[in-house]
């Protein structure tokens, strides 16, 4: 892999050489690692350009213990252990003047990751004048490459793994936050780094509620019961959601509801390929919702974006401006959410691929048929 590290940082040294920079730090956690393999807490990458004859350098807090990080970032790079002080050292600054010190007089930084009391440290380091890096990094990280997919691959097979073996067992009569906790233990038996994000649980009135927080209400029979759960590995991260009913026999408006929300997921799912532009995907699901009267319950948005973060970019929302690539992994998960009532939402994970090359690619493929357990 370090030769993989070193073209993205070469990729992201022309960019910045090209806005006329001599050297960047990089901040943000994602981005850190996905240039050196690595992200350490608090650690910054210091880049420099061709010309400048500097080792790039990953700067970060020295490990009192002595113990070294869990991820081995690339070793390629200089690490430049900063020695704990009662008032703490800013990796991010260290960094800066590193730059400063090497003759770098333009150095690039990712402003919508600082804070400007931190900005406006950095503002005064001697010698050195700060540009903005942007979203350099974020928009190379949209196309994953092989190595990226298969980790997007098995982390979904986990999720997979841990939802399958939950609707086996007996759901009446257990809270939703039992529920959440038993999913999040099953991913990492797994083998995962641990879950996503919040393992998301609602039943009855809370099915279907998007980001909806486990509470100790019951499951009882009668209810939808949905849930949303992600498995991360090696720092990639997916999700899936499905819709279930409890019982034997659903109601009308439960089979209505679910139908309707399956099409919609289906129309997006459908819309997804190379030069498909995000709102059009999300004007495929959001249409079907919409022309059944179901729009007030509709999300801000039919999917995103997955990778190191559980939510990047694309955004496939109706303001989100750009058009897919191939090798992009999102998510489409439309749902509706009836206020009294509850809701669904099915959600899956997909990589973007050519109709040469079988259209979307399915990561999650736990069965979207609607179950009575």
């Amino acid at each position: 892999m370090s030769e993989v590290y070193a073209a993205r940082r070469a990729l992201l040294r022309e960019r910045f050489a090209t806005a006329g920079a001599e050297a960047a730090v990089v901040s943000r956690p994602a981005n850190v690692r996905y240039l050196c393999g690595a992200a350490p807490t608090a650690g910054a990458l210091l880049l420099f350009g061709a010309a400048a004859g500097a080792q790039d350098a990953l700067v970060c807090p020295g490990d009192p213990a002595g113990e070294q990080h869990r991820e081995r970032a690339d070793d390629a790079l200089r690490r430049v252990l900063l020695p704990a002080t009662e008032d703490g050292t800013d990796p991010v600054l260290a960094a800066a003047r590193l730059a400063a010190s090497a003759g770098a007089g333009v150095l690039a930084v990712e402003e919508h990751h600082l804070s400007v009391a931190r900005h406006r440290t950095l503002a005064a380091v001697p010698g050195l004048r700060l540009a903005d890096l942007g979203c350099a990094v974020e928009q190379q990280r949209l196309v994953k490459d092989e190595e990226e997919l298969s980790c997007l691959r098995i982390a979904a097979e986990i999720a997979d793994q841990a939802l399958g073996e939950l609707l086996e067992s007996i759901l009446v009569g257990r809270t939703e936050r039992h529920l959440a906790l038993e999913l999040e233990r099953r991913l990492i038996d797994h083998g995962a780094d641990g879950p996503a994000f919040p393992t998301v649980v609602g039943t009855g009135v809370n099915a279907g509620r998007p980001g909806h927080t486990p509470t100790d209400r019951r499951v009882e029979e009668g209810d939808f019961l949905s849930i949303c759960l992600g498995a991360g590995y090696r720092g990639y991260r997916c999700e899936v959601g499905r819709t279930f009913v409890i019982g034997t026999t659903p109601a009308d408006w439960q089979i209505e509801l679910y139908d309707l929300v399956f099409e919609a997921q289906r129309a997006g799912r459908e819309a997804l390929a190379p030069g498909a532009a995000y709102r059009d995907v999300d004007a495929a699901a959001r249409h079907v919702l919409d022309s059944a009267g179901y729009g007030e319950g509709v999300g801000a948005r039919t999917g995103h974006g997955v990778g190191l973060e559980i939510d990047e970019d694309p955004r496939l929302s109706p303001s989100a401006m750009g058009k897919l690539d191939a090798c992009v992994p999102v998510t489409v998960e439309p749902g509706v959410h009836l206020p009294g009532r509850g809701g669904v939402r099915i959600d899956d994970t997909l990589v973007v691929r050519p109709e040469a090359d079988g259209g979307p690619e399915l990561l999650t493929i736990t069965t979207k048929e609607l179950l009575a357990l």
